[in-house]
C-alpha cells in the first residue's frame, strides 16, 4: 500500500451516503398528477355528456327514466305483471287542464320562478329541524330533473346534481318543455307513467280529453301514486281532488298557463 506524502500510510475511508430521497417523492407526484388529469377528464366527460343529455331531450321524447327501470325490476323479483305503461303525447296533444292542475297542486308558482321556490326550500328546512316534514318544497322543475336524469333514494350528492340538472333544464327547455316532460314521465299510478296512459286506464280517453276534475283527479295521486288511486279514490283523494279543483278556478283557468317561456 503507497506511502502518504508525510510517511503515514494511505488510508481509505468509505463515506455513509445516504440513497435519494427523490424517488417517493417523484412516485407521489405522478400519482396526484394521474389523479388530477382523471379528476378533469372525467368532470369533462360529465359536462359534455349532461349538457348532451338535456340538449337531446329538449327535441326527442325520453325513452326511460330511473323510477320505470326500479318499478320494473320491483315486478320482477316479486313474480308480477312487470309491463310499463309509458306512452309519450307532445304538449299541444294533452288538454291544458292538465298542466293546469299539477301547477296548481304541486307548484303555484312554477310560471315565475327560475326553477327553485327558496321560500318553501327555507320553511322545509326549518320544519326538518324541528323534526317535521313539509311536502312540495321540490319544485316542478326539479322533480323533472330528478326523475329524468336521477335517481329517487335522497342524499346530500342526489341534491347536489338535482341543482345542476334544474339550472340546466331551465336554461336549455323553457318551462313549457319541462311542464310536457313531467306530465309524461311522472309516476301516475301501478306501473304507469303519464298523462296519456293515466287517461287511457283510469279514464277510457286520452289526455287531451281529459276534464278538469279528471285532471285534478290525477294530480291528486302524485305524491304518493301507489298508495293512492285515481280509478278509485278513497275520501282523502276525492278531497283532495275537490281542493285542487277549486285552486284550478282561483288561479283563472288554464290563462294562468298560456303564456309560458318555451325557451
Amino acid at each position: 500500500m503507497a506511502n502518504d506524502s508525510r510517511g503515514g500510510k494511505n488510508t481509505f475511508r468509505t463515506k455513509n451516503t445516504k440513497a435519494p430521497e427523490s424517488a417517493p417523492k417523484k412516485q407521489t407526484s405522478n400519482w396526484k398528477s394521474k389523479l388530477k388529469y382523471w379528476a378533469i377528464k372525467i368532470t369533462l366527460y360529465f359536462f359534455a355528456i349532461s349538457i348532451g343529455l338535456v340538449v337531446l331531450y329538449k327535441f326527442v321524447p325520453v325513452p326511460i327514466t330511473s323510477t320505470m327501470i326500479a318499478r320494473k325490476m320491483e315486478a320482477i323479483a316479486d313474480g308480477r305483471d312487470s309491463e310499463i305503461y309509458y306512452d309519450w303525447v307532445s304538449y299541444a296533444n294533452m288538454s291544458k287542464e292538465a298542466p293546469l292542475a299539477v301547477v296548481a297542486a304541486e307548484d303555484q308558482l312554477f310560471p315565475d320562478h327560475n326553477g327553485f321556490d327558496f321560500e318553501a326550500m327555507s320553511n322545509a328546512f326549518s320544519k326538518n329541524l324541528k323534526g317535521k316534514k313539509l311536502r312540495g318544497a321540490s319544485t316542478l322543475s326539479q322533480q323533472v330533473a330528478k326523475n329524468v336524469f336521477l335517481w329517487q333514494s335522497r342524499s346530500y350528492i342526489r341534491k347536489i346534481f338535482e341543482v345542476y340538472f334544474t339550472v340546466l333544464i331551465e336554461l336549455i327547455w323553457g318551462k313549457e318543455r319541462i311542464l310536457e316532460v313531467y306530465l309524461n314521465v311522472a309516476e301516475m299510478g301501478s306501473m304507469t307513467f303519464g298523462v296519456e296512459e293515466a287517461s287511457k286506464r283510469y279514464f277510457n280517453t286520452n289526455a287531451k280529453n281529459l276534464t278538469r276534475q279528471q285532471a285534478a283527479r290525477i294530480a291528486a295521486v302524485l305524491p304518493s301514486p301507489i298508495k293512492w288511486s285515481a280509478a278509485k279514490p278513497g275520501p282523502y283523494v276525492n278531497r283532495r281532488t275537490a281542493a285542487i279543483a277549486r285552486q284550478m278556478r282561483a288561479l283563472g283557468g288554464v290563462a294562468y298557463i298560456n303564456d309560458l317561456r318555451s325557451f
